[in-house]
């Protein structure tokens, strides 16, 4: 399964985070065990995942499974829960007896909510009892329904949001420039969104890698393709490359090859 190209969502149910947390927060997620699921959850043998840099929890509820990133490949056992940031191409390898719950996060969602900068993630699979009480990861791994589980970590992180008292002022920007490039319809480059903004093209740069890890071209790149790449898979006939900031379809079609290393002809329904 190829994320993106193909609906790994039909496997998942979702929740959205409360209103404080919507900026920080992009969703929570668990595997649907229902026999409804069961043939979509038996044809997928793993889940490819492309960069995103939004720092993701993985709660095991389940199984072991095995993740590679960056050429290594990692063996989750089922008492062990993770935090990856998703930096570049992440491939978890399923079993039908897969129940995970997630915890995505915006970029530098991590460090608004937890005060934990993303930077240091970079690359690394991060045991998440470094990160959250070992008695809140305990609980979530009861026999208790989905609604639960998200109020129970949310709750956490609402406590813990409220206890940040130095609200970084270079997340904010970033939060600002991302939400002019978006405003925008992805049209703007790095120099055109910092002076809407009224700063230096050297201050979004350093302001991007400090909270998010990468520069701000690299992540708009990023982003444009994951928004473009998704609305072309859902509705070919009416998807028009020059409304995601691109040139022409040629340009569309070489930005999906760079961004997920795979042609958009090859997975044609």
């Amino acid at each position: 399964m190829v994320e993106i190209f193909q609906n790994i969502r039909k496997i998942y149910m979702f929740s959205k985070p409360c209103e404080e947390l919507a900026n920080h927060v992009e969703f929570y997620s668990q595997s649907i065990l229902n026999h409804s699921v069961q043939h979509p959850k038996n044809q997928f043998s793993s889940v490819k995942m492309f960069p995103s840099w939004t720092p993701t929890f993985y709660i095991n509820l389940g199984s072991p499974y095995y993740i590679d990133l960056k050429h290594t490949r990692y063996h989750v056992k089922d008492d062990k829960d993770v935090l990856i940031l998703r930096n570049g191409d992440v491939t978890r390898h399923k079993l039908p007896t897969d129940n995970i719950f997630t915890v995505k996060f915006n970029p530098g969602g991590l460090e608004a909510v937890l005060n934990i900068n993303q930077v240091f993630v970079i690359d690394k699979i991060i045991d998440l009892n470094h990160i959250l009480p070992w008695q809140l990861i305990q609980k979530i791994k009861q026999p208790i329904s989905f609604e639960e589980r998200v109020e129970s970590i949310q709750s956490y992180l609402l406590e813990m949001y409220g206890k940040v008292s130095n609200k970084d002022h270079y997340l904010k920007i970033v939060n600002h420039c991302i939400g002019e490039y978006q405003a925008s319809g992805m049209q703007l480059n790095t120099s055109k969104v910092a002076e809407k903004l009224f700063i230096t093209s050297k201050s979004i740069n350093r302001y991007f890698n400090r909270v998010i890890g990468v520069p701000p071209k690299n992540y708009f790149s990023i982003l444009r393709g994951r928004i473009a790449l998704t609305a072309f898979i859902n509705d070919r006939a009416s998807f028009v490359p020059t409304d995601y900031g691109y040139y022409d379809a040629n340009h569309f079609r070489k930005d999906v090859v760079n961004f997920t290393g795979q042609r958009v002809t090859k997975h044609q329904l």
